[in-house]
């Protein structure tokens, strides 16, 4: 009896510590990693937050941008992070759930090492073309494609995206030699694509609407509706199945971090989503805001690994 009594006073001043230490929180600067370059979609997605959430929590938000690896190293860097709340990561479908089967050894585990504070929102893919292509469809694009060199290309946002995958299960559909490029990050895939490197590239309308509004670029076709590109018809409406997709963006803690630091966050979070300025800013960008709780993410990671899963096994998307 005395053991017990004794268990449950350590339990007791365990949580409330915790809960003074939350109280108190944030009484610093909070550094936000996104793990992909500067100027790409997910870093464009953030900074539509980023204000309004460190007005929220009375802190800085600061944002470090640490790319490569497909988004891993970032995520990695979060993951071996102090679990003090001071360090928060963008976790993504790429980062935290294809990751899983096409690295096989991961740093990180995102089933278990992170503290999922909430989504921010969710984005189709759209499927991208450089103008030397000439094709209005993904129907068109198919057969100009079996139709002229024998070696294409297909860039990425880095190897282990889920615009690598898509863009493998394409090369698949098409049934053409397709060659993967894989870069760090959006920015310098788009300015390859545009030059003429690369012929094709799947990414979210975020950072490819400017380029296709301005006939830098041309949309085939995009794996749910938009009202960014109104007019881009979806794979569904030319007749072409599996291509459903949708990238989701949220915030993650490393593990361990206080649960009501993680409740704050998600607080907070929810509040800026539900800012008509911020779903509007958002929607611009081509992102459905989606306010929610941190176990609907963590469902959402535990749902999405073994699906992606199974695509990059059909398609032998390994990365060593």
């Amino acid at each position: 009896m005395q053991l017990r009594l004794r268990a449950s006073a350590c339990l007791f001043a365990v949580l409330a510590c915790g809960t003074a230490f939350a109280e108190s929180w944030p009484a610093r600067p909070i550094t936000l990693v996104v793990p992909f370059p500067a100027g790409g979609g997910t870093d464009l997605v953030v900074r539509s937050v980023q204000q309004k959430l460190q007005g929220e929590l009375g802190q800085p938000v600061v944002i470090d941008n640490r790319s490569g690896a497909g988004g891993t190293i970032g995520s990695t860097f979060v993951a071996r992070a102090a679990p003090d709340g001071y360090v928060i990561g963008v976790a993504t479908t790429s980062t935290h759930a294809v990751s899983v089967s096409v690295y096989p050894r991961l740093p990180y585990r995102p089933a278990t090492d992170f503290a999922y504070a909430g989504f921010i929102g969710t984005s189709p893919y759209v499927l991208a073309v450089n103008s030397t292509v000439q094709a209005t469809s993904a129907r068109d694009l198919i057969d100009k494609l079996r139709s002229g060199k024998a070696q294409h290309s297909f860039g990425s946002v880095g190897v282990g995206t889920v615009s690598h995958l898509i863009g493998e299960q394409f090369r698949k559909l098409a049934n053409v030699p397709m060659t993967h490029v894989p870069y760090r990050g959006a920015a310098p895939a788009y300015t390859d694509l545009m030059g003429g490197q690369i012929e094709i590239m799947f990414d979210n309308p975020v950072g490819l609407a400017p380029y296709i509004k301005a006939h830098k670029l041309t949309a085939v076709a995009t794996t749910a509706p938009t009202p960014l590109l109104a007019g881009v018809p979806t794979f569904a409406s030319q007749g072409i199945g599996d291509f459903s997709q949708e990238l989701w963006y949220g915030l993650a803690f490393p593990k361990g971090t206080p649960a009501a630091i993680v409740a704050r966050m998600n607080g907070a979070l929810n509040k800026v989503l539900n800012d008509k300025d911020v779903v509007r800013d958002l929607a611009e960008k081509g992102v459905t805001a989606r306010p929610g709780t941190p176990a609907e993410m963590q469902a959402a990671v535990a749902r999405d690994i073994p699906y992606w899963g199974a695509i990059a096994r059909s398609v032998g998307a390994t990365i060593e």
